[in-house]
């Protein structure tokens, strides 16, 4: 018998071979697929809604897959699984999002005006993203950056060097950061105002929901959709947004756990 598939969708700015320690807790249990990027494919651009973005994730199930498959997705990653899964409930199995808000109400409405008005990325993280450095002359040199970084540095050290070696591609100066923080910081500036409709219909396949308690990106957007949404299989670790990375195996386990509620 095989092991159920589990299409995986990446945070914004992580390439999906970052989170490998998260997928290793995983891999006993789940054939674990995914996309390495989303947003730097020009056939499917980054625009206001994430329409096009959805669609590759549609696509690539449509292409890869001859059974509905589990969707997984952190952040970014999580959002886009539910949009997909509301638009081809056939091609999917459940959906869990590790910390993805489901924006609504006045929140949704803020992105939407402040996106019209050009001052989202006054107050997205894309103000940060758009000044974000780039090149290192080598992976030691990144480690040592990113390592002083608050955000990274309560980081597992493998986590740490698994990011860099899945984010970064050789440039004349040394290395640089696949993820083109141009490609981020549209991701950003683009965030969905939309998903209303979704929060009000609901799925027609099981959805729930992971997250960290601590997570600013969680308080920023609001839960009360979300847990409206997923109902009883809800649950917070102590950790934040990025809790993939910061406790890949007790994120694993919970995403576990999770599942086979779901797929009951």
């Amino acid at each position: 018998m095989h092991k159920p598939i589990v299409h995986f969708c990446h945070g914004n700015s992580f390439p999906a071979g970052s989170y490998q320690q998260m997928f290793a807790a995983l891999e006993p249990h789940y054939d674990i697929r995914y996309l390495d990027m989303h947003g730097h494919n020009p056939a499917y651009p980054v625009t206001a809604n994430w329409p096009h973005l959805v669609q590759e994730l549609i696509d690539t199930l449509e292409k890869s897959y001859s059974e509905p498959v589990i969707l997984l997705g952190h952040s970014l990653g999580g959002i886009l699984s539910l949009m997909a899964a509301s638009r081809r409930p056939d091609l999917v199995r459940c959906v869990l999002m590790i910390d993805s808000p489901v924006v609504t109400g006045w929140r949704a409405m803020f992105v939407k005006v402040f996106r019209a008005l050009g001052l989202l990325d006054r107050y997205s993280p894309a103000q940060f993203s758009l000044k974000r450095r780039m090149i290192w002359k080598d992976k030691q040199e990144a480690f040592e950056h990113f390592s002083s970084k608050d955000k990274f540095a309560i980081w597992p050290p493998q986590v740490l060097r698994d990011y860099i070696d899945a984010g970064m591609v050789p440039h004349a100066e040394g290395i640089c950061l696949k993820f083109t923080r141009e490609i981020e910081s549209q991701i950003y500036m683009t965030l969905p105002s939309n998903l209303g409709r979704i929060a009000s219909k609901g799925l027609k396949v099981p959805l729930g929901f992971v997250g960290g308690t601590e997570s600013i990106e969680c308080r920023q957007g609001g839960l009360a959709a979300t847990r409206r949404l997923c109902g009883e299989v809800f649950v917070q670790l102590p950790a934040g947004h990025l809790l993939p990375m910061e406790i890949p195996e007790k994120t694993a386990e919970a995403c576990h756990q999770m599942l086979q509620r779901m797929l009951k």
